[in-house]
C-alpha cells in the first residue's frame, strides 16, 4: 500500500506572530454616531461637479451656498442606489417630507455614496425635489461612522453586495451636533417623521434664541 507522508509542508505554530492591532481593526463593528455626539470633520465642497439637485424631476443648476445650507438644522440622509427599493422609499418619504422640514426652520441634504447614472431617471419618475451631494471616498459616511471597510454591509444584510453606507438619517444643528439620529436596520419600522421635524423645529427656535439675544 502506497502511503504518502509529509504531503503537506508542516508549521510550528510557535511561530506565527499576530498582529493584535490589525486584528482590531478588521473586525471593528460600525459604531453610528448618536445624538449628542459632534461631528467637528463635516465638511462639503462648492465644486458643482458634486452637487446635483433636482425640481419635481427634473434637475436644476445653479450655485451652492454652503453657508446658507448649514446656518440652519440641516437634516442629512445617507442614500446608495444598492440599497434598492429601500434606499429608494427613503428618498420618496424625505421628499414628501422636506416642504415641513423647511417650514420647521431646517434644510435637506442626500448625502450620496457614489454618482449615479440612473438618478435622474429615478427623480423624474417619481418627480423627486432634492438636493444630493456625493461623498467621494465615503468620507462624509465615515465621519458619521455608517461606513467602514472594516465592516462591510454585506456583514449584516444579504441580498447587497457593495459596501456602501448604512441608510442612516440625522439632524445636525448650526454647530454640527447631531441632535436627532435614525438607521433602520431591520427595515420594518416606520419612518420617524415626527422626531425629525420635533428635532428641527427645536433646533431651529434655540439657534434663533441665540441670534436675537
Amino acid at each position: 500500500m502506497l502511503v504518502t507522508a509529509n504531503k503537506y509542508p508542516s508549521f510550528d505554530l510557535s511561530e506565527i506572530v499576530t498582529d493584535n492591532d490589525l486584528l482590531y481593526r478588521a473586525f471593528q463593528p460600525l459604531q453610528p454616531v448618536k445624538a449628542g455626539n459632534i461631528v467637528p470633520d463635516f465638511n462639503l465642497n462648492n465644486e458643482y461637479t458634486l452637487w446635483q439637485r433636482f425640481s419635481h424631476g427634473a434637475e436644476t443648476h445653479g450655485p451652492v451656498s454652503i453657508r446658507q445650507l448649514l446656518n440652519k438644522p440641516l437634516v442629512i440622509a445617507f442614500y446608495s442606489r444598492h440599497w434598492l427599493n429601500y434606499g429608494l422609499q427613503q428618498l420618496i418619504q424625505l421628499d414628501a417630507l422636506q416642504a415641513e422640514i423647511k417650514a420647521h426652520g431646517g434644510n435637506l441634504l442626500i448625502v450620496a455614496a457614489e454618482k449615479d447614472e440612473q438618478l435622474s431617471k429615478t427623480a423624474w419618475e417619481n418627480s423627486l425635489s432634492l438636493n444630493f451631494y456625493y461623498d467621494v471616498a465615503n468620507k462624509i459616511a465615515e465621519e458619521f461612522r455608517v461606513y467602514s471597510d472594516n465592516d462591510p454591509v454585506w456583514n449584516k444584510f444579504s441580498g447587497i453586495d457593495t459596501n456602501v453606507p448604512l441608510l442612516a438619517t440625522y439632524v445636525i444643528n448650526s454647530s454640527r451636533q447631531v441632535v436627532y439620529d435614525h438607521i433602520d436596520t431591520d427595515f420594518t419600522g416606520a419612518f420617524p417623521v415626527k422626531g425629525i421635524l420635533s428635532a428641527v423645529y427645536e433646533s431651529a427656535l434655540i439657534h434663533n434664541n441665540k441670534k436675537s439675544a
